[in-house]
């Protein structure tokens, strides 16, 4: 049974060779998330490293889906620093391996993620992916509304720019404290 728990800095720090492992295979599966192929997995092992000062800081809440003790998947929120923006949270990261793919994991983490910001205050998320990616599909089915793309936007693993598309999901009456 694959458990999804929220990382504290310690446990963050404790997976970040398995989140580092996560990273890498979705990069080299051709996921655009922000790395170009192949990924070193020192630059990985980096990346994680450098986001537990978010976590400590609660600028960036992240969980984990773990299938023993393999990391399988992952999901972030990033929460603003500015006061007007409290009630909104940027979705970020959302990761499967490509091994446990097609069996719901990714519905949910999106599901925790979702619900951990409603039960914070946090009304409205946004993101962007690449567009017509099979992350793209899964936000659409999820009730995500696509408010347009942007062509050229990043480099796809692989190097050729693509286009993303912006997202945003409502998710209750306006509360402005977190």
């Amino acid at each position: 049974m694959t458990r999804v728990t929220r990382l504290d800095c310690d446990e963050l720090h404790a997976r970040v060779d398995a989140l580092a492992d996560l990273l890498v295979d979705t990069v080299d599966g051709g996921a655009s998330v922000g790395f170009l192929a192949p990924l070193d997995r020192a630059e990985a092992l980096a990346w994680w490293k450098e986001r537990a000062a978010g976590v400590a800081a609660g600028q960036l809440a992240v969980w984990a889906a773990h299938d023993g003790e393999r990391t399988v998947g992952t999901v972030s929120l990033a929460f603003p620093d500015k006061p007007n923006s409290r009630h909104r949270a940027e979705l970020v990261k959302l990761m499967v391996h490509r091994d446990a793919r097609g069996q719901g994991l990714g519905r949910r983490l999106l599901t925790t993620a979702e619900d951990a910001a409603a039960a914070a205050g946090i009304t409205l998320l946004h993101l962007d992916t690449e567009t017509d990616s099979l992350a793209e599909h899964l936000y659409r089915a999820t009730g995500w509304t696509r408010t347009g793309a942007i062509p050229d936007y990043a480099a796809a693993p692989d190097g050729v720019l693509r286009p993303t598309s912006i997202y945003y999901k409502k998710l209750g009456p306006a509360a402005l404290t977190r």
